[in-house]
């Protein structure tokens, strides 16, 4: 049985055991960064199964009309992740299914389900980068200072005005995120021109030997100018000289540009996170 609970849920070690078993089992998170920070802070709106016996069996995150669904793999293979979907589904819900796992593309098949939203997971080595390329004309590139913030803000939000999840970042999120960690000042470069702020690439170190590209963000007004390739090998060269040997990054499906920014620049995609939708949807 799935129940909705108040918005009290908390994590729990039984909690945390299900999403570790999960995670162990399937070789990726069952929940994204937004699901993890939420559940750090404190209450969230959930959905769960448990077995006969109270056990958790399943698990569902519901934030903002998506759901994060995952089932305890010592629990699966009977009709679990079905009937939350299912549920959840009638509720309104879209899926998230993270790296594309062939459970979740059958439960999408039972319930004719269709991808409305693809994040392409893209890497590249970084033991080979290239030397380091003149920046463009008037462009400096440093390291973030607190006076920073607001311009990143504001940037962020022009750039990703199209994005559910990152477009909406404000102050409290950004310290949030400061918070984390895995944060370090000298890991947020921003690009300067003129005194002003004109975009910025928040790298973040994953672990001893993998980086990430966590945010490249540039103003609207200063695309076309070799911004944001310059923003890219500033941070990948930034990564590599701190021995990391790896670095990803989610990119959206359909944002052509960026995608070919990526794949120019040595990129291949690795894996798929999708979200799946009801035919109402």
């Amino acid at each position: 049985m799935g129940r909705v609970t108040e918005p009290t849920f908390t994590t729990t070690p039984e909690l945390a055991d299900l999403l570790a078993a999960a995670r162990d089992v399937d070789g990726v998170d069952p929940l994204n960064e937004e699901a993890h920070r939420a559940l750090a802070a404190g209450p969230v709106t959930a959905m769960t199964s448990h077995s006969e016996d109270g056990a958790l069996s399943g698990y569902a995150h519901l934030h903002q009309g998506t759901a994060q669904l995952v089932v305890h793999p010592e629990h699966r293979n009977r009709g679990i992740g079905t009937r939350l979907a299912g549920d959840l589904i009638a509720g309104g819900y879209q899926l998230w299914s993270f790296g594309a796992l062939p459970a979740a593309g059958r439960v999408a098949e039972k319930l004719d389900l269709h991808s409305a939203r693809e994040l392409l997971i893209m890497g590249r080595d970084l033991t080979d980068l290239p030397a380091p390329t003149p920046l463009p004309d008037g462009i400096i590139i440093r390291g973030f200072t607190p006076a920073d913030e607001a311009r990143i803000i504001e940037i962020n939000a022009a750039a990703f005005a199209h994005h559910p999840e990152q477009g909406a970042m404000d102050a409290a999120d950004f310290a949030e995120r400061c918070a984390q960690s895995w944060f370090r000042p000298e890991g947020l470069l921003v690009a300067e021109r003129d005194g002003e702020v004109v975009g910025f690439h928040w790298t973040k170190r994953r672990d001893d030997t993998e980086g990430e590209v966590y945010v490249i963000g540039v103003d609207p007004r200063a695309h076309g100018g070799g911004v944001g390739k310059a923003l890219l090998w500033a941070g990948l060269h930034h990564l590599a000289d701190r021995g990391l040997c790896r670095v990803l990054l989610w990119v959206e499906g359909d944002q052509q540009a960026a995608v070919a920014l990526y794949e120019r620049s040595g990129f291949g995609v690795l894996n798929r996170d999708i979200v799946w939708s009801g035919a109402a949807r």
